[in-house]
This record gives C-alpha cells, sequence and structure tokens, in this order.
C-alpha cells in the first residue's frame, strides 16, 4: 500500500496488479523537452471554465456522458480497468481555488469496493443476536493479547521490537473509556439509554482511580509513539517539537492510519477476511465518533484525541478507508488513466491526513480552518506524489503497480512496457521533469498554510515540507531515473535542514526577507 500520512502533519512513505503491454504505436504523443508542466498549468488556467464544465456536465448532457462512459469502458485499447464510478467521484469533487486542487471530501460513488465494503458490514450485523449491540458486538472480537489486535500484527511487533497493548485488561479498557468521555464537552457523544447516561454523570473516580487511569493512556500514547517512530522516523522527528498534548494527539492519529493500511495490505488468503475486519474497523470508527465506544488501547488515544479537538471531523478518516480500497487487486483502481484519477486518490491516502491534523495542529489569529483546507490538501498531494515518483521502479517491479497518469506517459512517449523493463531514456526524464513541476507547484501552494497554523505547530509541517522536497531535488541529482534508483535523503542531511525550516516559519521570511531561492509567499484572495 502506497499511503503518505502527511499534508499539514509531516511525510511518510508506506499495491498488486497485472502487468500488461501498451501498444506504443497507438497512444504516443511524444512532448519536447522544452514543455514543461507550468507551460501546462497555464493553459489548464485560461480553460479553468470548460475543465469545470467538463468534470461536471450539466443534466441534459448526463444521459450521452454516461453513455459515452460507458462505451470507453467496455471498448479501452489498453486495458485499464476504467470504472464508471471513479468518472462520478471525479465529477463530484469540489474545485478549489482556480482548479489546482480539487477537495473530494465524502465523495463515493457505487462501485465494486463500495459494495463490497457494505456487504462485509451487512454480514456482520446479520450476526447481531438479539439482546446483543453492536458494540458488544464488536467488543468481543477483541482480546488482550497483541496478536489479535486488529491492525497489529506481527509484522507492526517486530518492527518495534517487542510486544504491544499487554498493559491493560479488557475491563481496564472500558473504564478508562468511561472516565475519558466523562471529560467530554456536553453534547459531543450520543447515550444509548438513560441509564447509560445516568451512568455518565453520575460515576466518581478516587485519586487513585485517576491515577490508574491516567497510566494507562499515557502508556497507550507512549506505544503509539513506539509505532510511529519504527515506521515514520521522519515524521517522528517533526513530532518531537510540538507540545506534549498535540504531539501525542498527532502520534495516534498516525497508529490509526498505520492500522488501516495493515488491515488492507497484510497478507491473506483472499480478500473476504480483509473487507471483514475492514467493515468492522469502520464500524468501530463510527461507533467512537458517535458513542464514544472503544475495543483497545489504542483506541482510548482517539477517543481522548477527540475529547480534545471536538471540532476532528470523522469524514477525513472515512475517505482514507476509501483510499486504501482504491489499492485492492480486483476492487479498486487499476490504473489511473488522468490526472484527475490520480488526484481523488492523492487526496484519500494523503490529504485526509492533513485534515485530521488541522483541528490539533491549530490556527493563527486571522486563520481558521476552512481557509487553511486547501494548503493542507495541496501538501497532501505533494507529499502523495513525491512517493509516486521516487517509488516508480520499485512500485512496478515489486508490486506490478503503475501511479502515474497515463494520459502523461503517453504525452512523452513512456509505456508500461518500458516502466516495468526499468529502461530509462530521455523520454522519461522528460516525463518526471514535468512531475516534478507538478509536485513543486503544490509544494508551493501548501507552503502558505505554514503561516496560517498556530505558532508552535509551524515547525513540525515546515521541516517536513522541507525534507520531503529534498526528495525532488535527490530524483533530478540522479538524472531522473526512479526506475532503478531511489531517491533518498539522509538523516544528517534532513537535520541540517532545521535551521533553514525554522526561518521559513517566521514571518518576516514570508516576503520581506525569504531565503535565497524560496520564492515570496503571497495569500491568495
Amino acid at each position: 500500500m502506497k499511503i503518505t500520512t502527511s499534508a499539514l502533519a509531516a511525510a511518510l512513505a508506506l499495491s498488486s496488479a497485472s502487468a500488461f503491454v501498451v501498444p506504443r504505436a497507438q497512444h504516443v504523443a511524444v512532448v519536447g523537452s522544452g514543455d514543461s508542466f507550468i507551460d501546462e498549468q497555464q493553459r489548464r488556467s485560461v480553460a479553468t471554465v470548460a475543465v469545470q464544465s467538463t468534470l461536471r456536465p450539466s443534466s441534459s448532457s448526463a444521459s450521452s456522458s454516461s453513455a459515452a462512459a460507458e462505451n470507453n469502458d467496455s471498448s479501452n485499447s489498453h486495458g485499464h480497468s476504467r470504472m464508471k464510478d471513479i468518472h462520478v467521484e471525479i465529477a463530484s469533487g469540489k474545485v478549489l481555488e482556480g482548479g489546482a486542487v480539487i477537495d473530494f471530501e465524502s465523495v463515493k460513488a457505487s462501485s465494486r469496493a463500495e459494495d463490497a465494503l457494505l456487504a462485509a458490514k451487512n454480514a456482520i450485523l446479520a450476526t447481531v443476536k438479539d439482546g446483543t449491540d453492536l458494540a458488544t458486538l464488536l467488543t468481543s472480537k477483541a482480546t488482550s493479547t497483541s496478536t489479535d489486535i486488529l491492525g497489529i500484527n506481527d509484522e507492526v511487533i517486530a518492527e518495534v521490537g517487542h510486544k504491544l497493548a499487554t498493559f491493560a485488561t479488557p475491563e481496564q479498557i472500558q473504564n478508562c473509556a468511561s472516565y475519558i468521555r466523562s471529560k467530554a464537552p456536553a453534547g459531543l457523544f450520543q447515550t444509548r439509554d438513560a441509564a447509560s447516561a445516568a451512568a455518565t454523570t453520575t460515576t466518581t473516580y478516587s485519586s487513585s482511580d485517576v491515577e490508574q487511569l491516567n497510566g494507562i493512556i499515557r502508556k497507550a500514547y507512549e506505544e503509539s509513539g513506539e509505532v510511529t517512530s519504527a515506521f515514520a522516523k521522519t515524521f517522528y522527528l517533526g513530532t518531537q517539537v510540538l507540545p506534549e498534548a498535540p504531539r501525542e494527539a498527532i502520534w495516534a492519529i498516525y497508529v490509526w492510519c498505520r492500522r488501516t493500511d495493515e488491515i488492507v495490505d497484510a497478507p491473506r488468503e483472499d480478500d473476504d477476511e480483509m473487507l471483514s475486519d475492514l467493515a468492522q474497523w469502520e464500524m468501530r470508527l463510527e461507533n467512537l465518533w458517535k458513542y464514544g465506544d472503544v475495543v483497545d488501547v489504542y483506541d482510548l488515544c482517539m477517543l481522548d484525541v477527540l475529547v480534545n479537538y471536538p471540532t476532528l471531523p470523522i469524514t477525513p478518516f472515512m475517505d482514507m478507508i476509501r483510499g486504501m480500497l482504491m489499492d485492492v487487486p480486483d476492487l479498486g483502481q487499476n490504473r489511473y488513466d488522468t490526472f484527475d484519477e490520480l488526484h481523488l486518490y492523492c487526496y484519500r491516502v494523503a490529504g485526509t491526513v492533513g485534515l485530521m491534523s488541522l483541528p490539533v495542529f491549530g490556527c493563527a489569529k486571522g486563520y481558521n480552518e476552512d481557509i487553511a483546507r486547501e494548503p493542507a490538501l495541496s501538501l497532501g498531494v505533494a507529499f502523495q506524489l513525491t512517493n509516486i515518483l521516487r517509488d516508480v521502479g520499485e512500485d512496478a517491479v515489486q508490486r506490478g503497480r503503475i501511479y502515474l497518469p497515463y494520459d502523461d506517459m503517453a504525452k512523452f512517449g513512456v509505456t508500461e512496457e518500458q516502466i516495468f523493463a526499468q529502461r530509462m531514456d530521455q523520454n522519461y526524464a522528460n516525463m518526471m521533469k514535468y512531475q516534478i513541476d507538478r509536485a513543486r507547484m503544490y509544494y508551493q501552494r501548501a507552503r502558505r498554510g505554514v503561516f496560517m497554523l498556530a505558532p508552535e505547530s509551524r515547525l513540525p509541517v515546515q521541516l517536513s515540507l522541507d525534507a520531503y522536497g529534498s526528495i525532488l531535488n535527490k530524483i533530478e541529482n540522479n538524472g531522473y531515473d526512479s526506475l532503478t534508483t531511489r531517491a533518498y535523503v539522509g538523516k544528517w542531511e534532513k537535520l541540517s535542514k532545521i535551521p533553514f525550516s525554522w526561518y521559513r516559519t517566521l514571518d518576516i521570511s514570508k516576503t520581506l526577507l525569504p531565503l535565497p531561492g524560496d520564492d515570496p509567499v503571497i495569500d491568495e484572495e
């Protein structure tokens, strides 16, 4: 799975499909080496209205558009799995600030993946017996042993170096959840019945109870930090400059994303078990937001985050699950024909994390989460594109997966056969220049968002932006060869950027005295 836990948080790099050869003569429209993404972007800006009308056909043309799409699906000469549902989803996105960024929040269409997930949910609901509620059913699936914790598998335990989640019994977990809910703002959670409501308001906790319960919460956060450090070292480094509360909240969000990735990506006999686990995971998420329900110790962290940051929305978490499904063979998106299709994927697996992080980071005076939304989504796209450009060869050879938009490949005369054969040439180099220009445009748009954050939250975001943006420089230094060479930024190089990243968080760096080579940061009206 290729997921970026990023946007206004930080960066991490975390897919199988059958390979096939694209007939070059049918699709090649070679672009000269002088053409660039910036040239294309200028042309796109001129045609913004036309682009939006294309993405959102009028009701009078809907039937003909649907018919054309269906015909295109059935006669696709290069064998791509072009599903009508992704075109519906793209058409439902909201174009932000001139068309560079599309907000795909809550966008869903009937699809094989969505239908399969719904069927798995219904199968779970069918096992609920009379007199047993869903929360009891979901909790009964968990035990106190780490190997049975959903999304915490042997790989995670091995990477961390010791067993996880063995410090609290199921009863202690539920007592701890009750304690956290007792501190929630009024109306944050629904109650299932009058008895539950009365228990929440009348339960008292002694000082020894509070000490024990807070100890469990602290341990859960501590292990969340260990998981974060094991799998996302750059990301973890960025969190170290945050105050304690937001630092731990970001760890909790990361672990939720990591577990979601593990559920979808873990080796299995078939997809049925994965879908059942993912359906259970989504139902747990819904119950957490609705009732404050938890199942295991790491859910306690997310419950605590929700109580401390009550504006945290559930939507980006739900959208990320759909992004994971886009990588599942036979259920998701086999190839990406256009950048708009890839943009949807980038939103779901990366832009969503920026939206998860915004309430935790907080906004500077004069800004709010609505204003900061576009830069957050831009950084998610930038990070995910960087992952994709860095890992072209690795994704093709190890996973049988190509994320590069087919239209872009055809424009520069690059074929799937060439990528799977890891054959570097000038056409590929020209295409990579174009893709890097595009990624840098999104980094530049994201840079505006740093100044929209609370001052104490700016440095980890800027550190991640600078560290991940450096990968693009490494690709250039490697002669644009990401087929046989993996761009890598070393630890000491990342650390050497800290003083420059710090300066870039200061208002003086915005327009008055930017660093040499930096463009001024201009807020858009």
